[in-house]
């Protein structure tokens, strides 16, 4: 069995896109599709559900994923370590960040590119849920996300900074001349908020619920650039960590108001596994991590 048909299976299960895969992969698709073909002759089961198009994976190819995840994944991490050997870490770093960790992404990759140049990185903002399960499958070298509200099992921790939640609306709202907000006021003003299946708005309905309150956003996102278009537009107000203030400088159209109550804070850092031996990459992030340097003012 060689492996690069592993890979192309691993790498087809993930973007569920024969052209897509293949192009990962940097081979032609009716290449990639004749090497799953070979992989499923060496089994003698179809692992591919197909019809002119990407289906889905066939019982038997669901359970063969995780092992071959694991076959590649230690492959190219023997590879990394004897690499690391013989000179500079190189390759493409795959890290994945929840959307609330974006404003710290730039100084985590500025300091792991400055310590090993030879690097790419390759970052996805995703959900927590999705960086555990990127994590697990071996598609992610590391992630940035919540460390103590539903934390990923057996990980190795790095904390970066914690957050604090602000309100944001439009200026000409109501909202000037205030110097705080509370919070059954704020849940009840016309709010964008992210959606459930974010986990800061998870955390965020945890914060509310402990003082007796419920929120009803009138617009959902999943991004937090949608919601400040929102509020920008005119008609709604957010609530959103005070971390995204780096990147909002001199806002003339909004009002920024901290909360009179403030909410415990919210730890991020980065994680990878918890596993032995950890490979090049993750063990560099993790390195990098634990001494980078943040701004004074970046989050609470």
């Amino acid at each position: 069995m060689q492996l690069r048909l592993l890979r192309y299976f691993t790498t087809l299960a993930r973007e569920e896109h024969f052209a897509r895969a293949a192009d990962i992969c940097g081979v032609t698709q009716p290449t990639l599709s004749a090497g799953i073909v070979a992989l499923e002759e060496q089994f003698g089961r179809r692992l591919v559900q197909r019809d002119r198009r990407y289906i889905g994976l066939t019982p038997e190819g669901q359970a063969m994923l995780p092992w071959a995840q694991q076959l590649v994944a230690v492959f190219e991490g023997m590879a990394h370590a004897m690499e690391a050997m013989a000179g500079p870490i190189h390759g493409e770093f795959r890290l994945g960040a929840i959307p609330a960790a974006l404003p710290a992404i730039g100084y985590v990759a500025r300091a792991l590119l400055d310590l090993h140049p030879l690097l790419t990185l390759s970052t996805r903002s995703l959900t927590s849920r999705e960086i555990e399960r990127g994590l697990a499958g071996f598609d992610l070298d590391a992630g940035l996300t919540y460390l103590d509200h539903e934390p990923a099992a057996d990980m190795l921790t790095a904390p970066l900074y914690a957050e604090r939640y602000i309100f944001l609306a439009r200026a000409g709202s109501g909202f000037d001349g205030r110097e705080t907000i509370g919070w059954a006021e704020a849940a009840g003003a016309d709010l964008a908020l992210l959606h459930q299946g974010m986990q800061n708005r998870r955390i965020l309905d945890a914060r509310l619920a402990e003082r007796g309150l419920a929120i009803h956003p009138r617009a959902t996102a999943d991004s937090y650039v949608a919601l400040l278009s929102m509020v920008q537009a005119g008609g709604f107000a957010t609530i959103l960590p005070d971390s995204y203030l780096a990147l909002l400088p001199g806002l003339s159209w909004a009002r920024v108001l901290p909360f009179d109550d403030p909410a415990p804070v919210n730890r991020i850092g980065l994680i990878i596994p918890n596993r032995s031996p950890i490979g090049p990459l993750a063990g560099a992030a993790l390195a990098v991590a634990r001494r980078v340097k943040l701004p004074p003012d970046f989050g609470a």
